[in-house]
């Protein structure tokens, strides 16, 4: 409880900041990468939002229900709560701050009005290191409540596969994995979705 407090804390503190740099204004166009406009901000702490999020779901004693899905084929398998970080390890690593990432990605945000929610965007800034399979990410946060509504995360591993997690603010996540194919081919290989909110 004590880090969902301390997440919310920092979400507040972000969104409302008035220094002119920093506002953002309901007709306020996206910022480019190149604008300036995230150079003195901090990034969401994603990672610690969702270990967050893991560590609510132990506490309230959730049993989370696993729907695979693998070439049209769906099974379902209750996780015991102690099996669910596991689950979702590949997004835990390497640590989504500010101190880890910002000499790599830019922060570009806006007030999204199709989806009503702010909208926070990573990219990389430079080519990025061997090491890093992070390639892109996006938080969305509700306007009103403060709370995030959606967390999506892209990344590249060993074997030509890309990695996709939708991560929805207490309620579920989905992992994608996808297939490089030569001539920029794609096929899902397989999708694990991960429910807790009955």
């Amino acid at each position: 409880m004590r880090i969902i407090l301390i997440i919310s804390g920092f979400i507040i503190i972000l969104l409302s900041c008035n220094h002119p740099a920093n506002s953002i204004k309901k007709d306020e166009k996206p910022a480019s990468a190149d604008s300036g406009f995230s150079q003195n901000t901090s990034f969401f702490p994603v990672t610690s939002y969702i270990k967050g999020q893991l560590f609510e779901i132990r506490e309230k004693g959730i049993n989370p229900l696993e729907y695979k899905t693998v070439s049209n084929h769906t099974d379902s398998v209750w996780l015991k709560t102690e099996d669910l970080e596991s689950a979702v390890h590949e997004f835990l690593f390497p640590v989504i701050d500010t101190a880890n990432m910002k000499s790599l990605f830019t922060e570009t945000k806006f007030l999204d009005q199709t989806i009503g929610a702010f909208s926070f965007s990573y990219d990389p800034i430079k080519i990025l290191p061997d090491s890093m399979t992070l390639r892109h990410w996006d938080v969305y946060v509700d306007p009103v409540t403060n709370k995030v509504k959606r967390i999506f995360i892209v990344k590249e591993i060993a074997g030509n596969k890309t990695l996709q997690l939708t991560w929805i603010g207490g309620k579920w996540c989905k992992i994608i994995t996808i297939a490089n194919h030569p001539g920029g081919i794609t096929t899902i290989e397989k999708e694990e979705k991960i429910t807790w909110d009955f």
